[in-house]
């Protein structure tokens, strides 16, 4: 099996890297590394295996697993999607109305439930947008405007939104018509600058831009040389895996500081970023590049990019004998023009499972020896802004008394088999990784269909931040790993499936989800969090 299918729902080339230095596995950075790492895996985890075998820990029974109920969890979240673009943007009223459910479930189940609201920088997408190319027509005679009224001859082609482009993070407004004749300048990969400065004033088209270090160098390089908007074209990630032989537009953040320090203080607001799949850039480029001088194009997009919005992290909390605390948590929101069935309604879907799992085992056991609290978070996608101010809030609290936190986004595999068939359980504290270890190999045998159907990898991160072999910020257990006032690094565990080639896609939707898959995870953290509870 090769690393892409291990790991493929974040091995995005650059795309990884633009969400404010937060791609969900930016931490394997180093393809040496990780190929050697792999190499290891099996060695290693067995070694560790035997060390802790030897001191014939009673894990007790596992946790039960509904793979239904979680599924209806997952279909109760995907409801609350926006009409139309289908996603729960952090901010919007889907966000809040999806935060609210959590909050109500945590209580039914038995919880102190609480609801965290923070004021954060929010970008918001106010109407649909609109992107149309027009070859004019030929022969045009006396004043007759090109794509104008009077231009008979035209042929327009109308981009489809979420399918041939989606709006980037933190994108700004703009209103481009026909009219205006604005000419695109072909950018390659970006690393030309003498490119950009002939683009001043103008739209940029960038084919991956890898070596641009993402969506911010994009941005912070359309900035500085005064372009007018930006487009960013998919040639590199998804290709072939979801519609023919396209390569589906991704929705990618982009970090709001570096476009702030870039502009002088203030987010540019005039300057539209949108992402472009692979066909509809080539159209794009014959039309506009290649094309006749009198073609033209129109981009009308509608955001507001500098402002502050509410997002919400509801929690529910249960109160053991000691102040010890066990954190389970993943993100509620979504990017804007998706389900977001995999990320993360998988791992919110789970977070739910657990709660109501243990919501039957405090019943049945009585008070465990640690607090345990479920939380979802919203903001992930846009920078992490939730779990960020969360962990700023109770950082007191956190610093003295979380014991672990456990993260679950993207814990999903796909339901084809071909797409990859991997489950990675992560660790940054030796002790854990030993215990999860273990607690892995009850699991595979007890489950051996699960267990012949995924292969389940238990890894040990406990290298500095953003080392090859550390953990790096790219998804909420970041500031519950770094964040906290201690003079060590917070203990965490993460899981990442496999085969999620729809990432940030508009399909990433339900017809792909596998609840069975999200029973390796669930089920070992469960047995982890009970043998630690009590």
């Amino acid at each position: 099996m090769s690393d892409e299918e291990i790991l493929s729902a974040e091995v995005v080339e650059d795309w990884k890297d633009a969400n404010i230095g937060r791609s969900k596995l930016s931490f394997l950075q180093n393809k040496v590394v990780l190929a050697i790492a792999l190499s290891l895996i099996f060695v290693s985890s067995t070694l560790v295996y035997i060390f802790v075998e030897d001191e014939t820990i009673d894990y007790g029974s596992s946790i039960s697993f509904d793979e239904q109920r979680t599924r209806s969890y997952a279909e109760d979240l995907i409801g609350f999607g926006h009409p139309v673009w289908e996603g729960r943007m952090s901010g919007s009223a889907e966000e809040q109305a999806t935060a609210e459910y959590i909050a109500d479930l945590f209580e039914e189940l038995g919880y102190q439930s609480t609801l965290h609201t923070y004021e954060v920088p929010m970008h918001s997408i106010n109407s649909e947008p609109s992107l149309r190319v027009c070859k004019a027509g030929e022969g045009l005679i006396g004043n007759v405007i090109p794509c104008g009224p009077a231009d008979f001859g035209q042929e327009v082609t109308l981009f489809n939104h979420r399918i041939d482009y989606v709006i980037q993070g933190f994108s700004g407004e703009s209103a481009f018509t026909f009219a205006d004749g604005m000419e695109v300048v072909h950018l390659g990969e970006g690393t030309d600058d003498a490119l950009w400065a002939s683009a001043e004033g103008k739209i940029g088209y960038v084919v991956g831009g890898a070596s641009t270090s993402g969506n911010t160098g994009i941005m912070v390089k359309a900035i500085e040389n005064g372009l007018s908007s930006i487009i960013r074209v998919n040639k590199d990630y998804n290709c072939g895996k979801i519609e023919g032989n396209d390569c589906v537009p991704i929705f990618k953040g982009t970090g709001i500081d570096a476009m702030i320090d870039a502009n002088g203080g203030t987010i540019p607001s005039q300057m539209a970023f949108i992402a472009m799949s692979k066909d509809a850039g080539e159209i794009l480029e014959e039309v506009m590049i290649n094309g006749s001088d009198n073609n033209r194009i129109e981009m009308i997009i509608d955001v507001t990019n500098d402002q502050e919005l509410t997002v919400r992290v509801p929690c529910g909390t249960y109160y053991g004998k000691s102040s010890e605390l066990l954190i389970v948590g993943g993100h509620h929101d979504t990017v804007y023009h998706a389900q977001g069935a995999v990320d993360d309604t998988s791992g919110t879907a789970s977070v739910l499972e657990m709660a109501t799992v243990f919501s039957e085992i405090i019943k049945e056991k009585g008070e465990p020896k640690k607090s345990i609290r479920f939380c979802t978070w919203g903001g992930e996608e846009e920078g992490l802004w939730g779990s960020t101010a969360y962990v700023e809030e109770m950082k007191d609290d956190l610093s003295q008394n979380l014991r672990l936190y456990i993260n679950l986004d993207m814990n999903h595999v796909d339901i084809d088999p071909e797409r990859g068939d991997s489950v990675s359980i992560i660790a940054n504290h030796k002790e854990d990784y030993e215990h999860i270890s273990n607690i892995a190999e009850e699991y595979k045998e007890a489950n051996p269909d699960m267990a012949s159907r995924y292969n389940i990898y238990v890894r040990l991160f406990d290298g500095p931040k953003n080392a090859p072999d550390g953990l790096s910020c790219n998804s909420d257990h970041c500031p519950f790993v770094f964040n906290l006032d201690s003079n060590e690094d917070g203990r965490a565990l993460l899981c990442y499936g496999s085969g999620s080639f729809e990432y940030h896609t508009y399909m990433d939707t339900m017809e792909r989800f596998n609840e069975e898959s999200l029973g390796v995870s669930i089920t070992i953290f469960g047995n982890y969090i009970k043998y630690l509870s009590w």
